[in-house]
């Protein structure tokens, strides 16, 4: 039991310092080791919980930068994914398979990763489609893996390309919203077992660690190291959840 939390801990710790740095990635990082432990479901209730300790924390040092009508139309669409992610990770979530489909999706995380490049100067962002679009699919699928920040990732830093402060704001307040109706939903639901309160409680206090280290660092470590960094260990993961998961 003390091995297996030691191990939970450092996952956890690498993540939440990854999203302190960079914005996002605890979710990544925690879902791509987590499952070996875990079902998909008690993973993903696990690390949406804790992510939502990360983004208070980080929002709690950057709330001068947020804009809330930036992100009205999606919140909104987000809001209604985690919805209907809701009903997947309830009835699915046991299932072994989902495992495999969550190997699948984070091997095209990390092709994403490596071919993103930063948005080109004066583009034109539609606000409308756009947001509605990855508004859903963030919600659903960080609903049902707790891995959708890319979609929002791609979203903000086409609006927010010339400050990286509102970027990092902004997206921590998409997903303290989202990560909200998750844990309400299935609260609400009885989803929630006694040893996820043990791991939570560990949880609460690695992640609050880790993401204050990360936001210390954000000056001094260049997000585009780190996007590969975790790139490539999420790639082992994935590959090991697909063949032994």
């Amino acid at each position: 039991m003390f091995i297996e939390l030691l191990i939970i801990f450092l996952i956890l710790l690498a993540g939440s310092f990854v999203q302190g740095v960079s914005g996002f990635g605890f979710g990544l990082i925690a879902m791509s080791f987590l499952p070996f432990f875990f079902t998909i479901k008690e993973s993903t209730l696990l690390v949406v919980s804790l992510a939502l300790v990360t983004c208070m924390s980080i929002v709690a040092q950057l709330y001068r930068h947020i804009q809330w009508k930036q992100l009205i139309v999606l919140l909104s669409a987000a809001l209604i994914g985690r919805i209907g992610a809701f009903f997947v990770l309830h009835f699915y979530g046991e299932m072994n398979i989902m495992k495999d489909i969550l190997g699948v999706f984070l091997i095209g995380v990390v092709i994403y990763l490596f071919r993103s490049k930063g948005p080109k100067e004066g583009r034109v962002v539609n606000r409308t489609w756009l947001p509605i679009s990855l508004g859903l699919l963030g919600g659903f699928v960080g609903g049902v893996f707790a891995v959708g920040g890319p979609f929002f990732v791609f979203y903000l830093m086409l609006i927010f390309s010339d400050n990286k402060y509102a970027y990092s704001a902004n997206l921590q307040v998409t997903f303290l919203f989202t990560n909200s109706m998750t844990i309400l939903l299935h609260g609400f639901n009885g989803d929630f077992t006694t040893d996820y309160v043990i791991y939570f409680i560990v949880g609460v206090a690695t992640v609050l660690i880790g993401s204050r280290l990360g936001v210390l660092c954000f000056n001094y470590i260049s997000q585009e190291n780190m996007k590969k960094l975790a790139g490539i260990v999420v790639a082992i993961a994935a590959v090991n959840l697909i063949l032994f998961g």
